[in-house]
């Protein structure tokens, strides 16, 4: 993965106005979560719209591809004082990335196709409505799986000569087959194993509208309701869905924000030479 960008950027938050009310740890760029501490019992307001506040006074944010450059944090207090804490996001270089030998297909749907494909958008939505108490994303990450990275997040796609949608994840070349683990602890909240554009597909939820997504999946292990543990076996690498080899995508959301899960984990580590 190239990261010389951003590398992985740790940046505590300590504001003037509201020094012992809130701190901000995280990726305070396009595309990066950032988690937050705050005093239990305060309302915090991001965009406009409150966010879940963990008992303990924890909360999570995203940014999305295009965010910044500056937004803020509002507190509302118990006492009933609002506290408005600005932010500045880091701006990011995407890359452009040609695809060819796509099926035509899967490039420029049929009309039977699209009613499919706005029928599996809708299924991804509601699960990404989801907003459970649970606190899994503020524990480590590890990468799913090892090998080569084939696609970042944000880079503008070019598919068989036509410009499409940015890459909204991390694609990793691996073989059929090998075994993709959970990144962090969560539960699985979709489990579809044949969508039009992904193929095999999984959501795991880790709390808070926090999620990450496995696509184009061989074999889906686990099931829609089950908890799973980091390093737990979920899924393989497949080439189903719109493919021109054997990958996973591995994507990241908080609600509907996309954001860039390769800022969570170290570098991808090197193939062994042995």
């Amino acid at each position: 993965m190239q990261r010389s960008i951003i590398g992985i950027i740790i940046a505590i938050l300590c504001l003037p106005l509201a020094a012992r009310a809130l701190t901000l740890e995280g990726n305070l760029i396009q595309g990066g979560m950032a988690i937050g501490k705050t005093d239990p019992g305060t309302t915090v307001v991001y965009q406009g719209k409150p966010v879940r506040v963990s008992p303990e006074g924890l909360f999570v944010i995203g940014f999305s591809r295009d965010a910044g450059p500056a937004t803020e944090i509002e507190l509302q207090r118990p006492s009933g004082t609002v506290e408005k804490n600005p932010i500045t996001i880091e701006k990011r270089t995407y890359k452009i990335q040609r695809i060819d030998g796509l099926p035509p297909r899967k490039v420029s749907p049929s009309a039977a196709d699209l009613d499919r494909i706005y029928k599996d958008i809708a299924r991804v939505k509601k699960v990404r409505k989801k907003d459970d108490p649970r606190t899994d994303f503020t524990g480590t990450f590890i990468w799913p799986v090892t090998g080569r990275i084939s696609g970042v997040y944000g880079s503008q796609r070019i598919l068989n000569g036509k410009p499409k949608r940015p890459h909204y994840g991390v694609d990793i070349a691996a073989p059929t087959g090998t075994p993709v683990k959970a990144p962090a602890n969560g539960v699985v909240s979709m489990v579809h194993n044949d969508m039009f554009y992904s193929g095999g597909t999984l959501i795991v939820d880790h709390g808070h509208g926090i999620s990450t997504v496995y696509m184009h999946l061989h074999k889906i292990l686990v099931e829609e309701g089950q908890p799973v543990n980091q390093g737990d076996v979920i899924a393989q690498v497949g080439a189903t869905g719109r493919v021109t080899g054997p990958h996973l995508h591995w994507g990241m959301n908080w609600f509907e924000t996309r954001l860039d899960p390769s800022l969570l984990v170290p570098p991808m580590p090197k193939a062994s030479t042995k």
